[in-house]
């Protein structure tokens, strides 16, 4: 009779020992998820794109903060002197010429309100006038393409005809897919003419200029040095989110945003995100498909999971990209051949954002 307990329990207790150091080491991972409220930068995507509509709306340009650039056409009124007052487009070079003045007037890099300051300052110099009231308006800007790509709602070429920030530039794109990663890089091509005074040159050497903006400090610091005016000729690129992806015997696979790139992800996190093995589950012969840079091929990095549940190992850190396959055990043939067949189990999977790990 004891025997017969000792054979009906001692698997069990096993059983429950082995569940126990799963839920223990992977359940902090879960509950971090479940427990600590997501941030705007790491919550739902629907919630960060309702930041961002709201964050572009609140921080509009402003006209009078618009700087002039080549090509934009200004309405200059002089109070009293009808003779004065006229449309003129700023040229290529970036200076604008009005009658009676003897001197060309650079425009470029100056705010509408500046403008007007100068041309009274020299029509007075100049005797034209003795108390000028000079009105500078902005009636068009040369449309300028924006590019908007990757990660976006809508990738999308805009035609600017204003001055627009980059949260108005994501807003108008739809936001942030689901996908998309924690920076926006932005790259901006040289100037055919650069001029020190003038935002919209590049580099001197003629070379683009490339930056990165986290879209945690957009959308949480208010700060307006992170929403950037977006010139005509920018790209806006978003980074796609690393993904791995979980297939076989696991409780529910399916592909795992690492929305945040700061954080890592590893073989026990990534199972426990996948509900954890099934009872057929084969952990000691489960491999890590890793794509090979060079050959442009995956190479299988064999991992040991049973040890990794159990700590006899170090748990192994993942990549983005990286597919787990956790073989059944009754499927002895699809070994021989893992990568094909993990590869095409992932063709369909419901992608879950995991970067509150």
């Amino acid at each position: 009779m004891t025997q017969q307990r000792q054979g009906v329990y001692c698997p069990l207790v096993r059983l429950s020992s082995w569940a126990a150091i799963f839920f223990l080491l992977a359940a902090p991972a879960a509950f971090s998820q479940n427990q600590i409220p997501p941030s705007p930068k790491l919550g739902a995507k629907a919630e960060v794109n309702d930041r961002i509509a709201q964050l572009a709306l609140a921080n509009s340009a402003k006209l009078g903060d618009y700087v002039i650039g080549s090509g934009d056409l200004l309405g200059i009124e002089v109070f009293d002197v009808p003779e004065l007052s006229r449309e003129v487009r700023v040229n290529e070079t970036g200076f604008i010429s009005l009658p009676l003045i003897p001197v060309k007037v650079s425009a470029i890099g100056l705010t509408t309100f500046q403008l007007q300051d100068k041309l009274a300052e020299l029509l007075q110099t100049n005797g034209l006038v003795s108390t000028p009231q000079v009105t500078v308006s902005l009636k068009e800007q040369r449309s300028q393409p924006i590019t908007v790509i990757g990660a976006v709602r809508s990738a999308m070429v805009i035609q600017a005809v204003r001055q627009m920030t980059l949260l108005q530039v994501l807003s108008q794109a739809g936001g942030v897919a689901d996908d998309a990663g924690t920076t926006v890089i932005i790259t901006r091509p040289p100037s055919s003419s650069p001029d020190a005074g003038d935002p919209h040159a590049g580099t001197a050497s003629g070379e683009s200029q490339t930056f990165s903006i986290s879209l945690t400090d957009l959308l949480e610091s208010g700060d307006s040095r992170f929403n950037v005016p977006v010139l005509g000729g920018d790209v806006i690129s978003v980074p796609r989110a690393g993904i791995i992806y979980v297939v076989g015997a696991v409780n529910h696979p399916g592909g795992f945003v690492m929305q945040n790139d700061r954080d890592h992800m590893t073989t026990l996190k990534v199972l426990s995100l996948a509900g954890g093995p099934t009872g057929s589950a084969k952990m000691k012969q489960a491999i890590i498909l890793r794509k090979n840079p060079d050959t442009g091929k995956r190479d299988e990095v064999p991992v040991n999971l049973s040890k990794v549940m159990h700590l006899k190992t170090e748990d192994v850190m993942l990549q983005g990209s990286d597919i787990l396959f956790v073989p059944d055990s009754s499927g002895k043939k699809a070994l021989n051949r893992a990568g094909n067949v993990a590869i095409g189990l992932t063709t369909g999977l419901t992608l879950v954002t995991a970067g509150k790990l």
